[in-house]
Order: structure tokens, then C-alpha cells, then sequence
């Protein structure tokens, strides 16, 4: 009796200890009661059915970088499904442009799973398939562009495959969050023409901007010595004027000085009963010899014979003068 209830015991205990089952955060189990889906458990303790109740098992692949550079993979099966955020970094693979160019290009897939129970019954490998669907998207979309377009459009080619890969793995129960393209490798010919062609691009470029800026400084250089030439002549313009302006009213005062004189000689003499025309021809006279005899040649001068009718009224103007000053 005592052996009896000893086993008893220890079937209650294994029962009891097969039934709890303890799921950590964020991680999930597909619980099947005689082979159907019965339910699926959340974080924290939960009670099955041992025997009866039993975990799905899963198939799943682990990609891990060696230190040699290399991609390796690791097939386990496995009952727990990790809800968290995955990043899958899948091998290079090559893909042909539009205009017939091999190129290289790995990936980096950031899903997460949103329906556990799809995860298990929709999709035999998750990872498996995910990769295959990246790899076939992959290729449609660099077929439909130029290698220009491919290595200048990383943004456009990751939109699309996120948003193709979304749609195709919703059915699956997973939510593709983000796809990104690591490397782009063109082969090493088109890699060497792709240099050789930026490098004459940028030297046509720094002959570009040479040329522009040779013109630019000619045509600063022309504008100065427009602008120079064109305030010579304003200046030179404005001096002529000045100088004219100056003769001008020199002339006017003179004229005026002379008219005042000679307003004064008329009233002093007419008021000594003289006659001013005789003064006036005198002084006219005297001027005319100055410049006769003036000059550093020599010259002889011949006087008319009237000249000397106005040379003696010169005595007439000196006596004049003389009784204006007593």
C-alpha cells in the first residue's frame, strides 16, 4: 500500500510539474491538445494538460557573422516564439539591372511577429521563407532599374521591398518593419569605368568653373576700365565747363571793372569840359603799341601819320589829369 501511494505521489508531482509551464516576457508558446490547436500562452505561469497538451515545435534558422567575414547558419527547432523585433542579415546574392549589369547585394530584414498561431500553421520556415520572398522581391525590383538608378535610389528600393514584403509575409502574421540595403557591388570593370567617368565628370567640372571664372573676372576687368574711362570723360567734361564758367565770369567782371572805369573817366572828364572819345582812342593806342612792341623777337614799328595827332592829345590828357587832382 505504501508503494502504491508512494507512485501516486510521484505521478502527481510529474503531472504537476509537466502542467506549469513559465513563459518569460515578450516570448510566446502554441499550446495543441491531441494534435489541434487549443490555445496560445502568454507571459507568466500557465497551466496544461501533460500528456494531452504539448508545445508546437518550430523549425527555425539563426544567421550569425563569423570573424572571417562569412555569414553562417543555425537550424534548431525550437517551442518558444520570440515576439520581439528579429534582424536577419542574409547572404550576397546577385541580381541583374535593367541594362544587363551584375551586381551584388545583401540585405537586412527587421520583422517581428504580431500572430503567433499564423507563425506556426501558415508557414512551414519562417526565416527560410522570408529570405526566399526577399530574394525574388529583390530581384524584381533591380530589374526594373539602371545600375545608376540602383546605386543613387537605395531609399526607393527599400520602400518598395519593405512594402512588398509586408504585404506578401501579412498572411504569415508577421509585420515587416524595415528593409535595408548593406552593400551594392557592381563588378570590378564597371566599378573602374564608374571612376574613370566621375573623375572626367569632375574635371570637366573644374574646367567648367575655371572658364566661368575667367569670363566672370574679364568681364569685372571690362567693366572697370568702362567705368574708368566713363568718369575720365564726366571729369574732364566737368573741368572743361568749370574752366569755361571761370573765363566766363572773369570776362563779366573785367567787363563790368572796365565799364565802371571807364563810366568814371566819362563823368570826370566831361565834368573838365574834355572829350572822353579822345581818351578812350589814347588808351586804345597805347594798349595796341604794348603788344607791337611786346615779344622777345625784334621788331620795328612803323606809327601812321595820324598817330601823331593822338599822341600829342596824350599831353592834353596828362594836363587834364592834373587839374582833375587840384
Amino acid at each position: 500500500m505504501e508503494t502504491l501511494l508512494i507512485i501516486v505521489a510521484i505521478f502527481v508531482i510529474f503531472f504537476i510539474m509537466k502542467g506549469i509551464r513559465v513563459v518569460k516576457q515578450a516570448e510566446t508558446m502554441v499550446i495543441e491538445r491531441l494534435g489541434k490547436y487549443h490555445r496560445t500562452l502568454t507571459s507568466g505561469i500557465n497551466i496544461i494538460m501533460p500528456i494531452f497538451d504539448q508545445p508546437r515545435k518550430m523549425e527555425w534558422r539563426y544567421t550569425h557573422s563569423g570573424m572571417d567575414g562569412k555569414t553562417y547558419i543555425r537550424r534548431v527547432t525550437i517551442i518558444r516564439i520570440d515576439l520581439r523585433e528579429a534582424v536577419y542579415d542574409f547572404p550576397k546574392q546577385n541580381v541583374i539591372t535593367r541594362d544587363n549589369v551584375v551586381t551584388e547585394i545583401n540585405a537586412l530584414i527587421y520583422f517581428q511577429i504580431i500572430d503567433p498561431k499564423r507563425v506556426v500553421y501558415e508557414i512551414a520556415n519562417l526565416p527560410d521563407a522570408i529570405e526566399k520572398l526577399t530574394q525574388t522581391t529583390l530581384r524584381s525590383v533591380i530589374g526594373e532599374m539602371d545600375l545608376d538608378q540602383t546605386l543613387s535610389s537605395r531609399d526607393t528600393i527599400n520602400h518598395k521591398l519593405r512594402k512588398i514584403l509586408d504585404e506578401a509575409s501579412d498572411k504569415w502574421g508577421v509585420k515587416v518593419n524595415r528593409v535595408e540595403l548593406q552593400d551594392i557591388n557592381p563588378p570590378h570593370e564597371i566599378r573602374n569605368a564608374m571612376e574613370k567617368q566621375m573623375r572626367a565628370e569632375r574635371d570637366r567640372r573644374a574646367y567648367v568653373l575655371e572658364a566661368e571664372g575667367l569670363k566672370a573676372a574679364k568681364i569685372l576687368e571690362a567693366e572697370g576700365v568702362k567705368s574708368a574711362e566713363v568718369t575720365k570723360a564726366e571729369g574732364f567734361k566737368l573741368s572743361k565747363i568749370l574752366v569755361a564758367e571761370g573765363d566766363a565770369e572773369a570776362k563779366i567782371k573785367i567787363a563790368q571793372a572796365e565799364a565802371e572805369a571807364i563810366t568814371l573817366i566819362t563823368k570826370s572828364i566831361s565834368a573838365s569840359g574834355g572829350n572822353p572819345s579822345n581818351y578812350l582812342i589814347a588808351l586804345k593806342y597805347i594798349d595796341a603799341l604794348k603788344e607791337m612792341v611786346s615779344g622777345k623777337d625784334n621788331k620795328v614799328v612803323y606809327l601812321p601819320y595820324e598817330a601823331s595827332g593822338v599822341l600829342s592829345s596824350l599831353g592834353g590828357i596828362k594836363n587834364m589829369f592834373e587839374e582833375i587832382k587840384k
